[in-house]
């Protein structure tokens, strides 16, 4: 038997309340940009900066942990799971169906049910995260970086780099 904690059932509370905004802002159609708007600001707590652009479908367990700079474009299919925090920076491109996961398990079988880790991922100003990227807890991607499509990113990315890859490594400076 489980025994659940005041901040577990507050954290449960929390995914019933996003699950449920982001269902709804799944199924709005896409001229309906008050809606949007509106569902976005429930599921970050609060109105996003108007030069942030988020097109659904869009998914995220809590919401509360991600800032995002100025002119910030996120396409669809993304899945920001936020509970570690997300800190998105000024000019960020992120492709569709990119992840960004800033929680995990520990490796022990015995420990995997009952332990939670969490890292926050941080994306400087203008990067580039291409198509299906995945980056994990605990990542900081530096200004000017790109990303590649398909890359799943577990170590920090250099300023001026473009990574890919599984796992991503650096391919090239940027200039």
């Amino acid at each position: 038997m489980y025994v659940r904690s005041p901040d577990f059932e507050q954290h449960a509370e929390r995914i019933m309340e996003v699950t449920d905004a982001t269902s709804r802002l799944n199924v709005l159609p896409f001229s309906d940009t008050e809606g949007r708007a509106e569902l976005l600001s429930v599921v970050f707590g609060g109105p996003l900066p108007e030069s942030v652009t988020i097109y659904p479908p869009f998914y995220t367990e809590h919401g509360l942990n991600t800032t995002f700079g100025e002119n910030v474009f996120v396409n669809q299919g993304c899945t920001f799971m936020d509970k570690g925090g997300i800190d998105i920076g000024d000019g960020v491109m992120i492709a569709p169906k990119v992840n960004l996961i800033t929680g995990g398990h520990p490796l022990p079988l015995a420990e995997r049910r009952e332990h939670l880790s969490f890292a926050p991922i941080v994306i400087e100003d203008h990067v580039w995260i291409g198509t299906s990227a995945v980056i994990t807890q605990g990542v900081t991607v530096g200004t000017g970086a790109v990303v590649a499509a398909g890359a799943v990113v577990t170590h920090d990315v250099p300023p001026h780099t473009m990574v890919a890859g599984v796992p991503a490594r650096v391919i090239k400076k940027i200039d």
